[in-house]
C-alpha cells in the first residue's frame, strides 16, 4: 500500500499552547543534541511512549503540594493551610521541615508499583529524588535532610534509601529508570543562606555579589547529581526541574526588574529573574562520564541540556517536531491528597492516544501517600489501561506522528521506516462499540491494500471515498470488539 498525506507538512515550529500557570514550565525551544549516544537514545525513548511520574516526600504526610508552601510567593499553589500557625511564616517552614521526623510509610512497596507500571505499559518510571524543599529521597551524604538521617524513623527500615529501592524494583521490571532532581533546594544553607529572608524562588542573595556562596550551592548540586549516576544502577534520564536556576544575561536581569518595577505599582511582584549560573554543560559531562548516552532534560532551559520538552498538565494542540512528553496528573494532585479522584479509562486512553498521535510521549503521574501506598484508584486505572495496550500496543509503541495526526474522532500513528498507519477510533463518551462503516479521512491506500482491527482476526472490506477510504465492520465484530474505550485499525500495504 501508498499512503498519501492530504497534509502536506509537518508543524516545523513551536505550537503555542495553554501551560499550567507556572512560569518556569512553559514551554521554550528546541536545540538538538549533537552526542550520538544521546540522540540513539532520544529515538529510544521516542519508542517507549508511556511512562510513570512520582511526586513523594515528607510533605504528602500533611496531604498538601509539594514543596511550594514554603515559598514566600503569593499563588495559590503557595498557600499555607496546615500546622499550628500558618499565618506565621517562621513557624509554618519550621513546622513543615521537622515533617523529616515523623516521616515513616512502613508500607512501601516499590515491587508492586513496579509490576502495575509494567502491566499497564508503561516504560520508564521518573522519581523525585528530590524536590525544592530539599528534602533528599535517597542517602546522600552531603545532607541531613533525608530519609536516611538518624531523626527520620524511616531510616532503620531496610527499604530506607528508597531512590535505591524505586530504581532496583523498576528495572527488575524492565523500565528505565530516571531520576528527577531539583536544581533549587530551599533547605539548602547555601541557597537560602539563613542571613537573609527569602523572597521568592529564588535564591535569596546575589550570587555575582557572594560569589563564594554560589560556588558551594554549584558544588553542593553537583555532588548529589554525581552521588546519583554514580551509587544507583544505570539512570537513563536526568530529569532537572527548576527551570529559574540557570545562566542569565544581563540583559534578562534587567529585563525582569523592569517587569518587577512595574508589578509594584499594580500591587503584584512577579518573582525575579536571577543569573543563577550552575554550570550545566560541566554537570551534563561529568554525569554522562558515569551513564553514557544519558538523556538530560534541563526543564524549561532553552539549549543543549533540554534533551526533550515537558509541557505540564496540558496536550500541546499540534504535531511537534522534536521529542516531547506531556506531564500529567492521574488523580489528585502532583503529590499525594486523601481521597483523589482518577481519570476513566477512557479519558486516559484516549489523552495517551492524542499525545502519542502528535509524536509525544505521557509521563503519568502517580503519588504515593505517606504511608508508602498507592491509592487503589491507582491499581484499577493501570490495569485497564493496562488490557487497552495489551491489545493496541502495535499502533503505540516505536511509532511516529503523521500528519495529519487526527482527522474527526480518528488519530494516526505509523510505524518508524514502514507504511503501515494505524488509525485509532476515539468513541463519545457514551458510545460501546464501532459503528458498521468508519471513514477515515486524511489517508489514502492502494488497490488490494489490506486492513484489519487490532485484536481480532482476518482482514476487514473497505473501498476509497474522496479525501480517505471507508472500512465496514460486520455486525458480529461490533457485537464482540476485542477491547474498550478506543479501537485501533491497522493499514497496511501487504495482502
Amino acid at each position: 500500500m501508498r499512503l498519501r498525506n492530504v497534509f502536506i507538512a509537518i508543524m516545523l515550529t513551536l505550537i503555542a499552547f495553554s501551560s499550567s500557570g507556572q512560569l518556569e514550565h512553559e514551554v521554550t525551544g528546541y536545540v538538538w543534541p549533537t552526542d550520538p549516544l544521546v540522540l540513539e537514545k532520544l529515538e529510544e525513548w521516542q519508542d517507549l511512549k508511556f511512562g510513570l511520574l512520582m511526586h513523594w516526600g515528607a510533605y504528602s504526610q500533611w496531604g498538601i503540594v509539594e514543596s511550594w508552601s514554603i515559598c514566600p510567593e503569593d499563588y495559590g499553589w503557595c498557600e499555607r493551610k496546615k500546622g499550628s500557625n500558618p499565618q506565621d511564616y517562621n513557624t509554618y517552614k519550621k513546622e513543615y521541615e521537622n515533617l523529616k521526623l515523623t516521616f515513616n510509610p512502613i508500607g512501601f512497596e516499590p515491587e508492586r508499583w513496579a509490576e502495575a507500571a509494567q502491566k499497564a505499559g508503561m516504560k520508564y518510571v521518573v522519581f523525585t529524588t528530590k524536590h525544592h524543599d530539599g528534602f533528599s529521597m535517597f542517602d546522600s551524604k552531603y545532607t541531613d535532610y533525608k530519609v536516611t538521617d538518624p531523626a527520620c524513623p524511616f531510616h532503620t527500615n531496610p527499604k530506607s534509601n528508597i531512590t535505591k529501592e524505586i530504581f532496583d524494583a523498576f528495572r527488575a521490571k524492565g523500565l528505565w529508570a530516571g531520576a528527577y532532581f531539583s536544581k533549587p533546594d530551599w533547605h539548602s544553607p547555601h541557597y537560602w543562606d539563613p542571613y537573609f529572608p527569602p523572597l521568592d524562588r529564588n535564591v535569596n542573595y546575589d550570587p555575582e555579589l557572594y560569589p563564594e556562596k554560589w560556588e558551594k550551592f554549584v558544588e553542593f548540586t553537583h555532588n548529589q547529581i554525581m552521588e546519583l549516576m554514580t551509587d544507583y544502577g544505570k539512570v537513563d534520564i536526568l530529569w532537572l526541574d527548576g527551570g529559574w536556576v540557570s545562566k542569565k544575561s544581563t540583559e534578562q536581569v534587567k529585563a525582569s526588574y523592569a517587569n518587577r518595577t512595574e508589578g509594584a505599582e499594580s500591587g503584584f511582584l512577579k518573582n525575579r529573574t536571577v543569573n543563577q549560573d550552575i554550570r550545566m554543560d560541566e554537570l551534563a559531562a561529568k554525569a554522562r562520564e558515569k551513564q553514557p548516552g544519558l538523556i538530560v532534560v534541563d526543564r524549561a532551559v532553552e539549549g543543549p541540556n533540554q534533551n526533550y520538552l515537558t509541557p505540564e498538565n496540558t496536550v500541546p494542540k499540534e504535531m511537534l517536531p522534536y521529542p516531547w512528553e506531556s506531564c500529567i496528573i492521574a488523580g489528585g494532585g502532583w503529590s499525594w491528597v486523601p481521597n483523589p479522584n482518577f481519570m476513566s479509562p477512557r479519558r486516559a486512553i484516549h489523552m495517551l492516544v492524542d499525545i502519542v498521535a502528535k509524536g509525544g510521549n505521557l509521563l503519568y503521574n502517580i503519588a504515593p501517600g505517606p504511608d508508602g501506598k498507592w491509592p487503589e484508584g491507582a491499581y484499577t486505572l493501570l490495569n485497564a489501561m493496562g488490557e487497552w495496550i495489551d491489545v493496541n500496543g502495535e499502533a503505540i509503541y516505536g511509532t511516529r506522528a503523521i500528519a495529519p495526526y487526527k482527522s474527526g474522532n480518528i488519530c494516526f500513528t505509523t510505524k518508524k521506516d514502514s507504511e503501515t498507519v494505524y488509525a485509532i477510533y476515539l468513541p463519545e463518551a457514551s458510545q460501546e462499540k464501532l459503528p458498521s462503516t468508519v471513514e477515515v479521512k486524511g489517508i489514502k491506500a492502494a488497490k488490494g491494500a489490506k486492513i484489519s482491527l487490532l485484536g481480532a482476526s482476518g482482514s476487514l472490506k473497505w473501498e476509497p471515498v474522496e479525501d480517505g477510504l471507508k472500512i465496514h465492520v460486520p455486525a458480529k465484530l461490533q457485537q464482540n470488539l476485542p477491547c474498550k474505550e478506543a479501537w485501533a485499525f491497522r493499514i497496511s500495504d501487504t495482502e
